[in-house]
């Protein structure tokens, strides 16, 4: 079924090979300025030749719509202009949005890419408006204009997730909600890949109604996991009745953001939840679907082999691995993958393991982001320059094979490098900002929280750009401090509220019993005894809980002092 050997091979030759070079300050800024001019090349020919269409096509230089009409590529390459530290094109295509973005259409749009690409991408750019110059109201980041527009497209989806699971459809009209025809089958990521957005929408507004939805989806689809412990991929999950329509289980296509959205949902929201679910997939996952650090398909309900393929999607676990700590089995598993891209310049949809080829049918490339994601992680923890030069390579190699005239063009079939006619909108969201960030290591996104400042919120006192900042699966980056500043806030406000309701109402008198007990075992009162002490959440961060830095080794779980 497998040849390891050859592959085991050509790992450790590469990696021999690769290590040998460390990269100088100097190489490393030329190499960002080469990835500079890779996006404004495909910006441009957006902007020249596509706006407001969603999406360039970079071989007859004209546009089309596709998950929308959202002016997509425009949203999605927002933040990524200040990811390049470009903040005058920033404040004038977030001016340009709000004044021409209209939700109120009567079109069909797709839950997951919507909730991704504009929500998760309408977020970002306002959580990053204090760092870019842009005027901000009273409140922010609790409130401001991209905060309402995320929030009124969010709305938009919420009709999907009335269902008698509150798992969602697939597809909503944003006018009219669901039809009446449309399919309830739909895909395990399409599911568990709302948590990040919904709850950062809801921690910073205070309507809990999108943290709710997006929970309840999840527990619902925790609750269809198989005897062993194993959810399946693709479109394959009746949303309505629960009942599985097909019976694969691995981790790429159809499932990846969704293990992806409990750990970094775990990490964002220091929810002991979201870790215990992935923790329990995680052991199924290691058990029945590793082989030769590959992740194969197999059965969902016995743990057979079903198809020995790598997908392309799948790439991102390396770096999930890193993000809880797992180096030596990421490191393993990325070089794998990575044999893979240098066979064929690019990591095809499907990749025969026990062949060592593209599978039929599956042979292209559409510029994905995750091999480099993975890479960007990896290098953070270990500082390994292996990373970077797979980073140059990766440079080298969408140059070489996918720049047109007027941008650069999907991959139909990596072996012959014949181009499609689409640039994806996260060519510009992901694939670009991964590469960036892989090459320079003291951006402020990999802050540590030694550039924060005092700003914004209810009270004037917020503590920004504390560390830790997330991406969400478009690699939109969400602040914990501003979700925990806002959150804290009204939860404070509550406090005081019920503290005043409580003087104003009549004393009761009291029983034998001088506190009433909850089921937690906490009680009603707010002091604590003699001899007493107030222990933290699992999860929390005691100093400031908002200020985890990436969790190599699992620091972010393990510091309960």
């Amino acid at each position: 079924m497998r040849d390891p050997v050859r592959t085991a091979l050509f790992v450790c030759v590469f990696v021999s090979t690769a290590a040998n070079h460390q990269f100088t300050e100097e190489e490393m800024h030329d190499v960002r300025q080469r990835i500079k001019g890779m996006f404004y090349h495909a910006y441009n020919s957006y902007l020249d030749n596509a706006f407001p269409y969603d999406e360039l096509r970079p071989l007859t230089c004209d546009g089309q719509d596709t998950w929308g009409s959202f002016s997509l590529t425009l949203i999605d390459a927002l933040d990524t202009l200040l990811v390049l530290g470009n903040q005058t094109e920033f404040q004038r295509v977030a001016s340009l949005l709000q004044d021409t973005i209209d939700f109120d259409i009567d079109i069909n749009a797709s839950v997951f890419e919507t909730n991704i690409r504009v929500v998760g991408g309408l977020l970002s750019a306002h959580l990053l408006s204090g760092r870019a110059g842009m005027h901000l109201e009273p409140g922010w980041p609790c409130s401001g204009p991209l905060l309402r527009m995320a929030e009124d497209a969010a709305r938009k989806l919420l009709p999907a997730f009335e269902t008698p699971t509150g798992m969602p459809y697939g597809t909503v009209n944003l006018l009219r909600g669901v039809s009446p025809t449309e399919t309830p089958v739909t895909c395990t990521a399409g599911v568990g890949t709302f948590i990040l957005e919904f709850a950062t929408l809801s921690r910073l507004t205070g309507d809990t109604t999108f943290e709710d939805t997006a929970r309840r989806a999840l527990r619902a689809l925790w609750k269809t996991r198989s005897d062993i412990g194993l959810v399946n991929v693709g479109n394959h999950i009746d949303v309505v009745s629960k009942k599985w329509v097909a019976q694969d289980a691995g981790i790429g296509a159809g499932v990846d953001s969704y293990f992806e959205y409990l750990v970094k949902g775990a990490i964002l929201l220091q929810d002991e939840e979201l870790l215990n679910m992935f923790t329990a997939y995680d052991r199924a996952l290691e058990n029945y679907t590793r082989f030769d650090d590959w992740y194969l398909w197999v059965q969902m309900h016995k743990g057979t082999v079903s198809m020995p393929v790598f997908q392309s999607l799948e790439a991102f676990w390396p770096g999930l691995q890193t993000l809880l700590g797992n180096l030596d089995s990421a490191v393993r598993t990325f070089q794998n993958y990575y044999s893979v891209w240098r066979q064929f310049g690019g990591l095809p949809e499907f990749y025969s393991i026990s062949q060592g080829y593209t599978v039929d049918k599956r042979e292209g490339y559409p510029l994905r982001p995750e091999l480099i994601e993975s890479a960007m992680y990896l290098f953070r923890a270990t500082n390994d320059h292996t990373y970077l030069q797979l980073g140059l390579d990766a440079v080298e190699s969408v140059e070489r094979i996918a720049k047109t005239p007027c941008g650069y063009a999907s991959v139909k079939d990596l072996r012959d490098h014949q181009l499609d006619n689409r640039m994806e909108s996260f060519f510009l969201a992901e694939t670009i900002k991964y590469l960036y960030l892989l090459f320079d290591p003291t951006h402020f996104l990999h802050s540590n929280g030694a550039e924060s400042w005092v700003e914004g919120g209810p009270d004037g006192r917020c503590i920004l750009n504390s560390g830790g900042y997330i991406f969400n699966t478009e690699a939109h980056p969400l602040d914990p401090a501003a979700l925990y500043c806002c959150s804290r806030h009204r939860h404070e406000q509550q406090e005081l509220r019920d503290i005043l309701l409580g003087l104003s109402q009549p004393i009761k008198e009291h029983s034998d019993q001088s506190e009433e007990t909850y089921p937690n075992g906490q009680s009603e009162s707010i002091a604590l005894k003699a001899s007493e002490r107030k222990t933290a959440p699992p999860l929390s961060c005691p100093v400031q809980p908002f200020s985890a830095r990436l969790s190599i080794l699992g620091q972010v779980f393990s510091d309960n002092t």
